[in-house]
């Protein structure tokens, strides 16, 4: 063979060898900063250490912030904002929140919280304090001035928890009471059987019947306040719509 050729492949075959050192030598290098920047994002320099809340009201910031997760100030890396919000989300007074993250060590907790509709009343004189979807926001010995009486077949679970479907009636008819009479009501109560009835100011009692067909058997509710003679005592029934009926005590 040619002392020329020989020389030359013994020179290809040592730069091949030299190239594919310095890929290995450049992997283990990149791979080294990889892991020295995924420690050092892990450290406390990095972590939840600026939370703020913002919207909070009736939870307190700190309750949030150990709702969260985010009391241990864990590393910023590791906070996942949608289940984050989703764990806020599961306290009494949180309708919805939203996270976002600062970098190097901030989040940012947005709350919105429920609006209370109605009072339950419990045994012992509590009060439980409701959202319009049924959630028990908050049980107390004062009832809360200027929401709708509503009463249940059985009493509420614990503050986060709901009313069971059963119920689902009554507040779709405490929900949509019409402006002509919705003023005249004092409390809404639902039977066992799903019923619903109407207690009002007069004192007189309307017997909605079932949640469905609402708007003619409000119709009729504000055809008979304003047309009919009514004596304290009375019975206005609209379960059956554009067939009510009234009868006394």
């Amino acid at each position: 063979m040619d002392p020329r050729i020989s020389a030359r492949r013994t020179a290809v075959i040592r730069e091949r060898g030299r190239r594919r050192l310095r890929i290995v030598v450049i992997g283990l290098v990149g791979t080294g900063i990889l892991i020295g920047v995924w420690f050092l994002l892990h450290t406390a320099l990095f972590g939840a250490r600026a939370v703020t809340v913002t919207g909070a009201v009736h939870e307190s910031a700190a309750q949030v912030i150990d709702q969260a997760g985010l009391s241990s100030q864990p590393p910023l890396l590791d906070v996942d904002a949608g289940a984050t919000a989703a764990r806020i989300e599961q306290l009494p007074w949180v309708r919805s929140a939203s996270v976002s993250v600062s970098w190097p060590d901030g989040v940012h907790i947005k709350i919105t919280e429920e609006t209370p509709r109605f009072v339950v009343s419990e045994a012992g004189g509590h009060w439980a304090t409701l959202s319009a979807d049924g959630r028990i926001l908050a049980v107390s010995v004062a009832r809360q001035d200027g929401l709708m009486l509503l009463t249940v077949p059985q009493p509420p679970g614990p503050p986060g928890s709901l009313l069971p479907a059963r119920d689902d009636a009554g507040m779709d008819v405490a929900s949509t009471l019409p402006a002509s009479f919705a003023a005249q009501v004092t409390g809404v109560t639902v039977e066992p059987a799903g019923w619903v009835q109407l207690s009002m100011t007069t004192p007189i009692a309307v017997d909605v019947g079932t949640a469905t067909q609402l708007p003619a058997k409000y119709e009729d509710v504000s055809s008979i306040l304003a047309g009919a003679t009514l004596h304290n005592g009375d019975v206005i029934d609209v379960s059956v719509p554009d067939a009510p009926t009234v009868t006394g005590p």
